[in-house]
């Protein structure tokens, strides 16, 4: 009886530890940081223009467009298209980003397109970019919004987020806290 016991107990306790308490646990360290745990919203005017941790569409060529989405977007639907290296249908639809990029940024050739600008991520909805997948949309956007270059650049010298601590990631650029600047300095 005791080798019968022991197991139903264990895992009785494994079930109130990992089921019950871990879960409660994260809940209250959610309610100290609620803007970070809802995907931080950013608010301009008093309304939600998008979130922090969440990438939104962007199509204008008046706007820097973040990587594209294998899930449009879809915050509630995150993944990814899980078609590998070898995928017929992966090559055709890097070539179709490749060629749609190309066509809306005249004047750059294949090799100085970052990657991360025509394969999906991970998650479909990634917020971020390097430095270098914006500066690459720098004259698009400077033409579409008539601007200087140098304007337009030096606004994503500025956006350049470095990573924290010095060492935990590579720096990266905020589509929605650029394009928002974009908008501010045209006003």
């Amino acid at each position: 009886m005791k080798s019968f016991l022991r197991p139903i107990i264990v895992s009785g306790l494994l079930l109130l530890v990992f089921g019950f308490g871990f879960p409660g646990l994260l809940w209250g360290v959610a309610q100290l940081l609620p803007q970070r745990t809802a995907g931080s919203p950013v608010v301009v005017g008093g309304r939600v223009v998008g979130f922090e941790r969440i990438g939104q569409k962007f199509t204008q060529p008046r706007y820097f467009w973040g990587r594209p989405s294998a899930v449009d977007y879809n915050a509630a639907a995150t993944g990814a298209s899980n078609a590998g290296p070898n995928n017929p249908d992966f090559h055709a639809a890097v070539r179709a980003r490749l060629d749609t990029f190309l066509q809306h940024n005249p004047g750059i050739i294949k090799a100085q397109v970052p990657v991360e600008l025509v394969t999906a991520s991970a998650s479909g909805i990634d917020p971020d970019l390097s430095p270098a997948a914006a500066y690459v949309q720098a004259a698009r956007v400077a033409r579409a919004r008539h601007l200087p270059v140098a304007q337009v650049q030096q606004l994503v010298r500025q956006h350049i987020e470095q990573p924290w601590l010095g060492f935990m990631g590579p720096a990266h650029v905020s589509v929605l806290r650029l394009n928002l600047a974009l908008d501010a300095a045209r006003q």
